[in-house]
């Protein structure tokens, strides 16, 4: 599938992270000033955040503002219940006053998030429906945070099911897909046992859906040891993202210009070829 006029489609595959997601920042700044077209987005958690904002037509330099002025306090607050331990329904409200109100269908660019059925274990893909909905029910860590319950499924974080969703990014439309990968393990040695469960947690959460797989490029800011809850790091958390984006930003490019150089050779083919066609329905 290409676009209207032609050229391949580029889709992004932002995964989840929390605070680390504000390195999708960067990656997005250095797409952009490197003129790479971002035809859609499928993102999880914090990658659907970002993602979201981005696909509802805020600038970067929109996304940086706000990455600097939030914490914590805007978008949760303590809930001690049997449900979770913090509520997000304050992050709907940030979103709305910072992004706007949308239907996730009603975005300049196509986006959707991705949730998991708690019940079920199955990837739940919210490509329609209240934006701000969709994007709580992504973020929605199971046991920290209550669950978005909607159309019968128990909505938890997307990441349990499928952290870089390549393939939602191809269902949208895409035929290049860049993953952005922001859960990179580290051992915390600091944490005594307690560190190399945290790191399983962290491969296991990276590896789910193995949406790494499936992209064409994957960009992996070096985030190990990075706090995930450290919003007022945001400075080197986009650094970070750029960094990373500007190493693979030669292979992006190459790849584009060898699959729109491999698109456009059958319809090279093709014109050669016509005018014999021509020819011999002249003779005809």
């Amino acid at each position: 599938m290409s676009s209207d006029n032609g050229r391949i489609k580029v889709g992004l595959a932002l995964g989840g992270g929390v605070a680390r997601g504000l390195a999708h920042i960067g990656v997005l700044s250095v797409l952009e000033k490197a003129n790479i077209p971002i035809d859609c987005i499928a993102g999880t958690s914090m990658g659907a955040i970002i993602g979201a904002a981005y696909c509802a037509g805020l600038t970067i330099e929109d996304l940086r503002g706000i990455a600097a002025r939030t914490g914590w306090w805007q978008v949760s607050r303590p809930l001690f219940s049997a449900g979770g331990f913090v509520t997000f329904k304050h992050l709907e409200a940030w979103m709305e006053d910072n992004i706007g109100q949308f239907d996730v269908r009603d975005l300049a660019i196509p986006f959707a998030a991705v949730a998991s059925d708690l019940i079920s274990g199955e990837r739940v893909v919210l490509s329609e429906g209240r934006l701000c909905t969709a994007v709580r029910a992504s973020c929605s860590v199971p046991g920290f945070v209550p669950p978005v319950e909607q159309n019968d499924h128990i909505l938890v974080d997307g990441g349990i099911t499928d952290n870089i969703p390549a393939d939602v990014a191809r269902l949208l439309g895409a035929d290049y897909v860049i993953g952005v990968d922001i859960f990179m393990p580290a051992l915390r040695p600091r944490l005594g046992p307690f560190s190399q469960g945290l790191a399983a947690i962290e491969t296991l959460v990276r590896h789910a859906g193995r949406g790494a797989n499936e992209c064409d490029c994957l960009i992996v800011p070096h985030m190990e040891g990075r706090s995930y809850f450290k919003f007022s790091d945001y400075e080197r958390l986009i650094v970070l993202g750029e960094e990373a984006a500007l190493q693979q930003l030669p292979a992006i490019r190459q790849s584009l210009e060898r699959a729109e150089a491999a698109r456009q050779r059958p319809a090279a083919a093709l014109s050669i070829a016509s005018p014999e066609v021509g020819s011999l329905h002249g003779a005809n």
